[in-house]
């Protein structure tokens, strides 16, 4: 059995944020820290994207989710620029690793961008999402549907 590799420092920083929700001063703290010591590490940018998402902080999530979908992108040899992504450029509905933390992080951006009001952004991602991921597993021809009718509803 191999021995897992020593955690890096930014994922020790890390754990000081593990009270998010009781001590939310000293996880954010933690959360800039490790984001500054390891910037590319995208462990370092799911956390920062979790903490921001439970604490609301939907601008600082959307861009720690744009980081993932270009760290993302570039483990799956694909463009990191999401618009010019194509269905067969990975296996999008499938159950690896890489193409999830794509389509996940994609999700998320689609989400964080309606929360924001950024209606444009959110449509044009969640519609990205769905041509990638016909059979909905990430959701995010879900959150299109319910941004829709939520637009819909705006108009009447």
């Amino acid at each position: 059995m191999t021995a897992l590799p020593p955690p890096t420092e930014a994922l020790a920083i890390l754990a000081r944020a593990e009270a998010a929700r009781t001590r939310p001063l000293e996880s954010a703290e933690a959360i800039a820290e490790a984001l500054a010591v390891a910037p590319d590490d995208w462990q370092v940018r799911l956390s920062a994207y979790r903490f921001y998402f439970y604490s609301h902080d939907h601008a600082r999530a959307k861009a720690q989710a744009e980081a993932l979908i270009v760290h993302a992108a570039r483990q799956l040899n694909i463009a990191t620029d999401w618009r010019r992504v194509q269905p067969g450029d990975a296996g999008f509905s499938e159950f690896e690793f890489g193409p999830g933390l794509y389509m996940q992080a994609l999700v998320a951006l689609g989400y964080c961008a309606a929360r924001l009001y950024r209606d444009d952004l959110a449509h044009e991602v969640l519609t990205k999402a769905g041509e990638l991921d016909p059979t909905d597993r990430f959701g995010g021809l879900w959150l299109l549907h319910h941004l829709e009718a939520r637009d819909a509803a705006d108009d009447d």
